[in-house]
């Protein structure tokens, strides 16, 4: 799972994961781009999104697999902060139907979801806008290909997989999703399944907090101008894009699938943490994910 929306910047209250790959003592002494970024809303396109989030991802990887490494694991599917396990959700069939089947996973981070996907017999591919997430999949470990690529434009031929995947990985960040759901049907084989999680719409209405002062609406859920944050020179450094749940249900249609379910996770009684604005209190109120099962028509 690559992100958690843009609270998903936050850290979990649960990992002790020290980090494992070093730069070059050069790398400390570059300025950071986002030490200095202020928080926008304003539109972003598709090129200014893309190269936005490469970067931030690139800068940020290492930071985010200390934080949410232990809640995500090295090998489990997790849809989402709440915890939900492919194990038990069966989104993409039953893990004893994957074996032999192909697996793009969209948005792979580390590839802890492809880690799963190989060891129940699939024949995943981890696929990942940041260098730097897939060299922490490398340092993991993983017998499957880990590709470099945007969402937007898939390196792969007509009919590739049988399934594809995405928990919280490209959807939230790009100006044009029908364009990434059509690279996909475009790779998936007659009948493919895309099974993918996004922040839950209604989030937006809401401050990023997971107290009590994120409890009270503070904008309209139908803004759908995009959340910037950028540096002194207005150059974005992460873009994420705002659709209502209505907006994503044509984007599916649009895109050439059918939609087969939309899970919204309920907060489980064992999960403590919190994860940016995601927590027990909120999660026990309001949905925080949600998850759109669709079939290629």
């Amino acid at each position: 799972m690559t992100a958690a929306g843009r609270a998903g910047r936050k850290s979990p209250q649960t990992s002790t994961r020290e980090p494992i790959i070093q730069e070059p003592a050069s790398h400390s002494q570059e300025s950071d781009p986002d030490a200095e970024s202020q928080a926008t809303r304003r539109d972003a396109d598709v090129t200014e999104s893309v190269r936005a989030n490469r970067g931030w991802w690139d800068r940020n990887a290492d930071e985010y697999q200390i934080e949410h490494g232990t809640f995500l694991g090295d090998d489990r599917f997790v849809w989402g902060p709440e915890g939900l396990d492919e194990v038990e959700a069966e989104l993409l069939g039953p893990p004893e139907d994957l074996k032999g089947r192909d697996v793009l996973e969209i948005g792979a981070g580390a590839a802890q979801c492809a880690r799963w996907l190989a060891a129940q017999g699939a024949r995943p591919v981890a696929l990942d806008i940041s260098h730097r997430q897939l060299q922490h999949a490398l340092r993991i470990g993983s017998s499957f290909p880990l590709v470099c690529a945007d969402a937007g434009a898939l390196p792969f031929a007509d009919g590739s997989f049988d399934l594809a995947c995405s928990a919280y990985g490209a959807l939230p960040f790009v100006a044009d999703p029908v364009r990434v759901l059509k690279e996909v049907r475009r790779v998936l084989r007659p009948a493919g399944r895309f099974v993918f999680s996004v922040t839950h719409p209604i989030r937006w209405a809401f401050p990023d907090e997971p107290g009590p002062e994120g409890l009270s609406v503070s904008a309209s859920y139908f803004d759908r101008t995009p959340y910037v944050e950028q540096d002194e020179e207005g150059h974005a450094v992460y873009v994420e894009h705002h659709r209502t749940i209505g907006d994503r249900v044509r984007d599916v249609v649009a895109g050439g699938f059918r939609l087969v379910d939309l899970v919204e996770p309920e907060w489980p009684v064992w999960n403590t943490s919190e994860w940016g604005g995601w927590s027990p209190l909120r999660g026990n109120l309001i949905p925080g994910t949600a998850i759109f099962v669709c079939e290629r028509d």
